[in-house]
């Protein structure tokens, strides 16, 4: 009878030691950050944006239209507003077209004011990073 070839015997452990696998060398926080620069600075100008604008509406809308908008984003131009229900957000539109002029002087660049439902306990309620939530 032939012997076994040595990668068959069991004499050997099964998972074999790794031959120098190592990871690479830790970035300083300065190479992380200039790496990711372009990132960091489209969501912080979203942020400013949104910020802006919900100190805008805050000055223009009356209080008890104003406690129920649930978030605000500016995407490619459009301004989107959440509402907490559908009923608010049939309000908040008929306020946004009596404001839609002032708006356009306040922000040259906005095209489009949008009007939509998002619950306040949703996830994009909390802020997603990029755009806002699909359209409902």
């Amino acid at each position: 009878m032939p012997n076994k070839m040595s990668r068959n015997k069991r004499t050997r452990p099964i998972l074999r030691a790794r031959t120098l696998l190592r990871s690479p060398a830790p970035d300083s926080v300065k190479d992380v950050l200039t790496r990711n620069l372009p990132l960091m600075k489209r969501v912080t100008e979203q942020a400013a944006r949104q910020r802006f604008w919900q100190t805008w509406l805050s000055g223009h809308i009356a209080e008890p239209l104003r406690a129920r908008i649930s978030a605000v984003v500016e995407h490619e131009g459009a301004l989107t507003i959440f509402a907490e229900s559908a009923a608010w957000s049939a309000r908040l539109r008929y306020a946004l077209l009596e404001l839609e002029r002032e708006m356009r002087a306040a922000d040259p660049a906005l095209t489009a004011v949008k009007v939509r439902v998002l619950p306040r306990g949703s996830a994009g309620a909390r802020g997603a990073p990029e755009g806002a939530p699909p359209d409902r």
